[in-house]
């Protein structure tokens, strides 16, 4: 039997940050101005070098115009226990 872990939080939120804001066609610079944060803050985020703050979270969803949910989209799913797990 395949062992099956949740997936982490940070990757799921850096990648639908990623596909959100190129669904958006929006680059680094217009997303982090609309949003009021640092463009180096916002690709430190998508390469998952930091974690963002409550705060940053809400800023991006309001820029992305999107549910805060769906920036965490797909956390709930089942990962290859290759993935990172909460521990």
């Amino acid at each position: 039997m395949e062992h099956r872990s949740v997936p982490y939080p940070l990757d799921v939120f850096a990648a639908n940050l990623r596909r959100l804001r190129h669904e958006r066609s929006l680059t680094l610079e217009r997303l982090a101005s609309d949003a009021g944060v640092h463009r180096t803050h916002v690709s430190r985020i998508e390469r998952c070098r930091c974690e963002p703050g409550a705060t940053t979270i809400v800023k991006l969803a309001r820029a992305l115009d999107v549910p805060i949910a769906e920036l965490f989209a797909g956390l709930d799913t089942p990962s290859p226990a290759g993935d990172r797990a909460l521990s």
